[in-house]
């Protein structure tokens, strides 16, 4: 299970994917974002337009708090979110430490 500070590794094709999919430009997706978080804590904020690059061009790794709420923007769950192979990585972990 991840804590809110547990770094993650989007998967940037699939979030560029999605966002093309909403025909969301970059903006957009921050301003989604934006409306995401204030609505589950009351807290005006979002990501930058160069996290948004470094995630969709690098899969740069971001706070498992920062995931929630890219996906709460495309309203689906964080783990659709996460590169294939760190999902099987948490699943492995998971199993070993009888979470799974």
């Amino acid at each position: 299970m991840y804590d809110d500070d547990h770094s993650v590794r989007p998967d940037g094709n699939t979030v560029r994917r999605l966002r093309h999919e909403r025909g969301w430009s970059p903006r957009a997706l921050i301003d989604a974002i934006a409306r995401a978080r204030l609505a589950a804590t009351g807290l005006r904020g979002t990501i930058t337009p160069n996290l948004l690059s470094g995630i969709e061009e690098h899969d740069e790794a971001i706070p498992y708090a920062t995931l929630c709420l890219v996906s709460d923007a495309f309203d689906c769950d964080p783990i659709d979110l996460v590169r294939a192979s760190q999902a099987d990585d948490e699943e492995e972990a998971q199993e070993k430490d009888g979470y799974g």
